[in-house]
């Protein structure tokens, strides 16, 4: 499976200049930064009323960009409190996702077979994600994935 950061690369490669909303039943405050910093327009997510997604279309058609109101007051409360971004904003797409399945319950050679990577690789970046987020082993991980409700 790929990611919806990874989607919105594919579109923009096969259309570029098209803008492009995810739809997603993934929270949005966890996963519209990938989203963005992957080019799309806006991210809503699938439990969000019909006009809701409406708006966010004429949103994107129209140049600009959308979140939902509420993910909109929350960034702008975080930035009004000068609040820190959270280490995992530090990772890479790729190691982004290899935590977000690490800390899903999937082992590393299932991660491997998904990503097409070999299992050695995907222990490479697991090294790399523990250093980043300053964790010990898998069950830190998911205990920092829930206090972040990464998961």
């Amino acid at each position: 499976g790929c990611s919806g950061a990874d989607l919105v690369r594919e579109v923009k490669r096969q259309h570029p200049g098209r803008p492009v909303l995810v739809l997603s039943i993934l929270p949005e405050e966890v996963h519209a930064g990938q989203v963005f910093k992957a080019g799309g327009a806006g991210y809503i997510n699938k439990g969000s009323a019909n006009e809701d997604l409406t708006g966010a279309i004429r949103k994107v058609v129209g140049g600009g960009k959308y979140v939902s109101p509420a993910f909109a007051e929350k960034l702008a409360t975080e930035l009004a409190e000068g609040g820190e971004k959270p280490p995992h904003n530090l990772l890479s797409d790729r190691e982004y996702r290899v935590m977000w399945l690490i800390a899903s319950g999937k082992h590393i050679n299932e991660i491997a077979a998904e990503m097409t990577l070999s299992p050695s690789t995907i222990s490479t970046y697991r090294a790399r994600i523990l250093k980043k987020l300053g964790l010990s082993n898998n069950a830190e991980l998911v205990r920092y994935a829930v206090k972040y409700r990464l998961i």
